[in-house]
């Protein structure tokens, strides 16, 4: 069993997020590195303690790189003395460790972060473990107790599998032009755009999940496909935010915002913000060349059994809709 303690804005909601991964043995929230041993709910303003959930793990099952970054998922790291609506310095993000041998490991995916964001100094302190003060009972877990309870967090982040873009690595342009076809291969490297109704997924409803087909890289699931009349397949969202990357694109006279993947840099499409309503709004209008596909009943030989249950739970309650 090994633990870390975890500030990201309101207990509530991060302990409730945290409870419901798979590998995590135990949390209770409390307060941490304040500038005395002891507060309360009360005094944290007067006392520099920080929401804190303290989080015990299989490390078996679950190592910290994972645990951190589930955690980067429902922060914001660059936000000062704020998540969510809640502001203060009791709401701040932290970092706080009991066993020195966890540090080179925060401080990789603290670096990993901060190229995501440009390499923009983040606002999470790393520090050792100070003191932790067990809150109050009826903050421990509050929205067990409170379904309906105020939280900051989308708990449904807890369902989707960590997906870590050191296991998808980029090929070398070499190899590239080797496994793809030409389109694919101008597709992704060179930002083309395959034509409209022409292309392999445009129409295609078969249950499974989208991957990078430079890397591998999951990036979408059939569920969130719709038909939206462009001539390219057309999905609501990414599987997890993480995925997808975000460029400004002002080529062919227009102002557009381009969709790559993550790991691979691959061009995928174009994101835009006239999708269905009740699913966000968003259309992301992808090049079929851009993807692979792995239907459903060969997503776990193909190494993708992790988002079964996703896939299936979407399913599901789509079907109820």
């Amino acid at each position: 069993m090994k633990k870390i303690y975890l500030a990201g804005g309101c207990f509530w909601g991060l302990e409730g997020y945290f409870s419901q991964i798979d590998g995590i043995l135990e949390t209770s929230v409390g307060y941490a590195n304040g500038q005395v041993e002891t507060t309360s709910y009360q005094l944290l303003k007067q006392t520099d303690h920080a929401e804190t959930v303290y989080v015990s793990y299989d490390e078996n099952r679950l190592n910290l790189r994972t645990i951190l970054l589930y955690y980067f998922r429902v922060i914001d790291p660059l936000s000062v003395n704020q998540q969510g609506p809640d502001k203060g310095r009791q709401y701040r993000t932290g970092i706080y460790y009991v066993d020195e041998a966890d540090l080179p490991i925060i401080e990789a995916v603290m670096e990993e972060q901060s190229v995501q964001f440009g390499g923009r100094p983040l606002a999470v302190e790393v520090e050792p473990l100070r003191h932790y003060i067990l809150a109050e009972e009826y903050h421990q877990d509050y929205l067990l107790k409170n379904p309906q309870g105020y939280c900051h967090i989308d708990l449904g982040q807890a369902k989707i599998p960590v997906i870590d873009a050191d296991d998808y690595q980029k090929p070398s342009q070499e190899a590239l032009r080797e496994s793809l076809n030409d389109l694919q291969y101008k597709v992704t490297q060179e930002a083309a755009t395959e034509r409209p109704f022409e292309n392999e997924f445009w129409n295609s409803d078969e249950a499974g999940l989208y991957v990078d087909i430079t890397t591998g890289e999951p990036l979408f699931l059939s569920t969130d496909k719709f038909d939206s009349g462009c001539g390219w397949p057309s999905f609501t969202k990414p599987i997890s935010k993480e995925v997808a990357s975000y460029y400004q694109d002002l080529s062919h006279g227009m102002n557009r915002i381009e969709v790559r993947s993550r790991a691979g840099g691959a061009h995928l499409g174009h994101v835009f913000d006239d999708g269905p309503r009740d699913k966000g709004g968003l259309r992301y209008c992808i090049n079929s060349a851009a993807l692979r596909f792995i239907p459903r009943e060969e997503m776990e030989a193909a190494g993708y059994g992790l988002f079964l249950d996703l896939l299936s739970d979407e399913m599901s309650r789509n079907n109820r809709l």
